[in-house]
Parts: structure tokens; C-alpha cells; sequence
């Protein structure tokens, strides 16, 4: 196994284990974790689990990382129409929405910024 096949892995393995985060955050029947003191700290988390995929893809140097940034953008609005018809005890937020592509376009300002550097 070349070096490059063993870090596209890695890249892989830490993607696919942000994207399970990022369906445990946003399905779980219900919010997980206790309530922060924090007013509105689940939009910081929002942008958050939308944010890694973008930046594990994009500054791991997967080829399609921008293909990633837009599943990830077409997941925000779609995790909250799940949430609101089919989570009982969790609701559709517009505002989630507006975090998760602030994560999204945030992660990918970044990642061309830093490729451009490079």
C-alpha cells in the first residue's frame, strides 16, 4: 500500500466518522447532551458538524472535496425538514439551517485559502 492510498484511507475513515457524528447530532430523537447554559450554542454546533466533513475532505486533499461541501449544503435544509415531520421531540429551525451553510461556507473559504497557499 503506497503512502498517498494510506492517507486517502485515513481521509476516508475521519470523513465518514465525522459524517455519523453530524447523523447523531442532527436524527437522534432527541437533542443530545443537556441543555447549555449558553443561548443558541446548538447553532454553534450546527456549523460545526457541517463544518469537519468540509474541512476533513478539503484539507486532506480528497479530489471531490467541493462535491462534499455540496452534499453537505443540500443535507442543511433537508436534516431540518426531517427533524420537524418525522422527530417527534425535535423541531425544523430555519436558523439551524443558516448555521450548517455558514459551517459549510466557512470550511470552504478556508480549505481554498489554505490550497491556495500552497
Amino acid at each position: 500500500m503506497s503512502l498517498s492510498t494510506d492517507r486517502r484511507g485515513r481521509v476516508r475513515c475521519a470523513l465518514a466518522a465525522v459524517v455519523v457524528v453530524q447523523f447523531i447530532v442532527l436524527y437522534a430523537p432527541e437533542a443530545p447532551g443537556p441543555p447549555s447554559p449558553i443561548p443558541h450554542a446548538d447553532k454553534a454546533v450546527h456549523a460545526l458538524v457541517f463544518a469537519l466533513p468540509v474541512l476533513i475532505a478539503g484539507l486532506g486533499r480528497l479530489r471531490r472535496w467541493r462535491l462534499v461541501a455540496l452534499l453537505c449544503a443540500a443535507h442543511a435544509p433537508l436534516s431540518e425538514v426531517v427533524q420537524h415531520l418525522a422527530l417527534g421531540q425535535r423541531s425544523g429551525d430555519p436558523w439551524d439551517v443558516v448555521a450548517d451553510l455558514v459551517g459549510v461556507g466557512a470550511a470552504s473559504i478556508g480549505v481554498l485559502l489554505t490550497l491556495r497557499r500552497r
